[in-house]
């Protein structure tokens, strides 16, 4: 909502305050300022010039030279506005005016002619495009013929007007209106406000002899009002009107359309006009549309209703959605003389279902929804009326034809001042809440410091005792409310063992050069089934699926979090990120009940995914792609950091590689997979080789012992060998490095795999793995018999256990 501080002036007495003081007490009062918009840049020495005669510039086709009554003098000025006329009174540029931009107006000459200032456009001056009346937008602004030569074209204009944009929530729909927001005002700053009572004559003849109503659900239109106005003359609102609207960010349009504009803006409520003469009928029926009925809307557009849109009929022929928008048929044109004005409480639920469905949301569909004041509705169709007749000549027809089911009475509240004080920890008296009742302008009975507040239907947001609380504190200043602290003992803050651990992850993944995505939780059915991780597959019942989805795209809870990863790395693969790496610390749902009636269990996890380059440094001619043992090293790495040991067993994953894909165990359970991204699955997605892991977080923080240990550094030296073993294909790495570890105890300290060798020098069936073993006593020198008698034993268990023998 944009409030022009010159209107809320003409309102309130704000006198003493700046703009930003004013944005201040509104924003402690509860209604949070979006922003405050001073007048910057204005333009100097702009003022209404007389055009005295217009003529073809000699040396040019598209320029006029014209000579131009400023009030002090004539000038002759150059001009190559398309609608610039003799006669016209415009804003003119004089010699030393500078415009927006620092736009310095000097006498020149152009095409052998002197030009002795600028006639300017709107855009020119400073006003936004989307702003400017339409018969303006492509040439110079026109005033009307009764505004003085010489006067200010800037305050003419309200260039100098400041504005103040509230975000309004949705339950103060009453600030969404200049009188709601000069209410608000007033009572802030302790000042008289009251909305006018509109003031128009009305001819002996009556609207009901011209038109009748009948509403067919009262619950979607409780009320229903037409006005008829006679003898209307569309043509151009007046300055003052066009400014306002401009200042709320509306384009002029024409006198009709600006009048019900600005009543929309001044009383919140949404008034349409019809064109009696179109509209076909002295019969307007509201009813909810048939199934498949069609209306072509203000927009040429045709749109197809459904029996949930209400509309306003003829007796038979939908004329407009009802709050949401117009029909073509009955629009007001210029040859309009007659007009039905509806002035109407349409349901919130209806109206928002229209706008939504049409996607037609609007400033009128906005106070529909939100909600209006039941006794501003009528009143708001006389305000109109009173300006019809002011600036459009017309004439009034007596009375009103409704259908009237509103219910307007008061809400009643009762406080009592103890209960407010006990609350808010304050100790205002009795007289003080009756004060700020007085500043509210909220009728109400006192006995015995208890109140019954009458709340004014403009605010029927306030129903119960807590609304209150709220109005009486912000009004007494949400600053001045006291503040101490529990008397319970203290206890410092600080992070729980499990939300430690968090971050601990979190920091070492990101040292290990991924970054962190956010992803949705919600996916589709094919993505929710993929990428299980083994130990959840078996409490898993399926993906659980929302019972009212947004779309089929985010309509089941996911089981895994990497197939919304890996669409990350498709959307950036897709624009030319070649080398990425992500990681996502999340919470897959896993339901526990087969027919997913009950709450789903959260299980935290930890996944990646990385594809492209790992290393790269092209003046040293290395360049290292990620592999399955890239990962690998990152789990290892996350598992040293807590402390924990894993083992790999070579499985199968849905929607993995199923030669490539390993298991994830620590201290006998199922933690987790890692691998390659399945080829075909890749191929559908347009990734590349894409490697991933998923490991549990739950399962980890149950496992991880938090136990500071410390290692002294080694005194004495250590010994290094390396042995390649031969040994059969299917023999894995890791079993023989767990023999070699149980072997070599307690001299052996290290054991790495550095490499693995098959081919021709190599019997079929076999392979070759190399170990690099690390013997060490923390306490003593060894002896070369001891590291014999180690290695003796290490070579004669994995001949043992594996049938291995030293390669030749």
């Amino acid at each position: 909502m944009l409030i022009s501080l010159n209107w809320l002036k003409e309102l309130v007495d704000i006198s003493g305050l700046t703009t930003n003081e004013l944005a201040e007490i509104i924003t402690k009062t509860g209604i949070e300022v979006d922003g405050v918009y001073e007048p910057e840049d204005l333009p100097k020495n702009v003022v209404v010039g007389n055009v005295l005669s217009c003529e073809q510039h000699p040396n040019a086709d598209k320029l006029s030279l014209c000579q131009v009554d400023v009030g002090e003098e004539t000038l002759q000025i150059v001009c190559g506005a398309p609608n610039i006329r003799a006669g016209q009174k415009v804003a003119v540029a004089v010699p030393g005016a500078v415009l927006p931009g620092g736009f310095k107006i000097k006498k020149t000459k152009l095409r052998g002619e002197e030009s002795s200032g600028m006639v300017c456009s709107l855009q020119e001056l400073g006003v936004k495009e989307e702003d400017v009346p339409e018969a303006f937008v492509d040439g110079i602004f026109v005033f009307p013929e009764e505004t003085e030569v010489g006067a200010d074209a800037v305050q003419l204009l309200n260039l100098d007007d400041s504005i103040i944009e509230l975000d309004v929530t949705p339950n103060r729909a009453d600030a969404l209106s200049m009188a709601g927001v000069a209410y608000e005002t007033a009572a802030a700053l302790d000042r008289s406000y009251e909305l006018e009572t509109p003031s128009y004559e009305e001819v002996k003849e009556k609207a009901t002899d011209h038109v009748s109503v009948k509403i067919e659900d009262a619950e979607a239109n409780p009320y229903y009002g037409a006005f008829v106005i006679k003898d209307v003359e569309v043509k151009e609102s007046p300055l003052w009107l066009k400014n306002r609207l401009m200042a709320a960010g509306t384009r002029p349009i024409n006198n009709v359309v600006d009048i019900t504009n600005y009543v929309l803006l001044e009383y919140g409520q949404p008034l349409h006009a019809f064109d009696l003469d179109r509209f076909g009928s002295d019969k307007v029926v509201t009813r909810f549309a048939e199934e498949g009925e069609e209306i072509r809307t203000l927009d040429d557009k045709v749109r197809t209703l459904s029996s949930n849109h209400l509309v306003i009929t003829n007796g038979e022929k939908a004329h407009a959605i009802a709050g949401v928008m117009g029909g073509a048929d009955s629009e007001v044109q210029e040859d309009t003389t007659t007009i039905l004005l509806e002035a109407a409480y349409f349901s919130p639920r209806v109206v928002r279902e229209g706008a939504k469905d049409h996607e037609l949301r609007s400033e009128a569909s906005v106070r529909f929804e939100k909600g209006l004041d039941v006794n501003r509705v009528a009143q708001a169709g006389e305000r109109a009326c009173e300006l019809f007749e002011n600036y459009a000549g017309a004439t009034i027809l007596k009375g009103v034809a409704e259908e009237d089911h509103l219910d307007r009475e008061e809400k009643e509240v009762r406080m009592e001042t103890e209960q407010l004080n006990n609350r808010l920890g304050t100790d205002m008296s009795t007289d003080e809440v009756k004060d700020i009742l007085r500043r509210l302008q909220f009728g109400y009975e006192e006995k015995k410091d208890v109140f019954d507040v009458q709340v004014p239907t403009r605010r029927f947001d306030i129903t119960i005792f807590e609304d209150m609380l709220e109005e009486v504190a912000r009004i007494y200043g949400y600053d001045r409310l006291p503040y101490t602290l529990p008397n319970s003992s203290q206890q410092a803050g600080g992070l729980t063992q499990a939300q430690h651990l968090k971050r601990e992850v979190k920091t070492y993944l990101e040292g290990a050069g991924l970054s962190e995505t956010i992803t949705y939780s919600l996916t589709d059915k094919t993505a929710a089934e993929q990428m299980i991780s083994p130990e959840l597959k078996g409490e898993a019942n399926g993906a659980i699926r929302l019972a009212m989805p947004m779309s089929e795209d985010h309509s089941h809870l996911r089981l895994s979090m990497l197939p919304e990863l890996l669409r990350t790395h498709r959307y950036n693969t897709a624009r030319q990120q070649q080398n990425l790496a992500y990681y996502e610390l999340g919470k897959v749902f896993i339901s526990e009940d087969e027919a997913h009636q009950e709450q789903p269990k959260e299980v935290v996890r930890a996944a990646g995914a990385v594809s492209g380059n790992w290393v790269s440094h092209l003046w040293q001619q290395e360049k290292k792609e990620v592999d399955f043992y890239v990962v690998k090293g990152i789990v290892e790495g996350l598992a040293e950091r807590m402390g924990l040991t894993f083992t790999y067993v070579k499985g199968e994953v849905n929607g993995m590689h199923p030669g490539r894909t390993a298991i994830v165990h620590c201290e006998g359970e199922t933690v987790g997979f890692m691998g390659q991204v399945h080829p075909r699955y890749q191929k559908d997605w347009d990734l590349k080789e894409t490697y991933v892991f998923d490991l549990n977080m739950d399962l980890l923080l149950e496992l991880y012992e938090k136990e500071e240990t410390f290692a002294k550094i080694p005194k004495y030296p250590s010994v290094s060998r390396d042995i390649a073993l031969v040994v059969e294909e299917e023999v894995s790495a890791g079993d023989i490095e767990a023999t070699i570890r149980e072997a070599g105890a307690p001299l052996i300290k290290q054991v790495k795999v550095f490499d693995v060798y098959q081919g021709e020098h190599m019997e079929s069936g076999k392979k070759s793995l190399a170990f690099n073993l690390l013997y060490l006593d923390p306490e003593r020198t060894l002896k070369d018999k001891e590291v014999e008698e180690a290695h003796k034993s290490i070579l004669e268990a994995v001949a043992s256990k594996h049938g291995a023998s030293l390669r030749e």
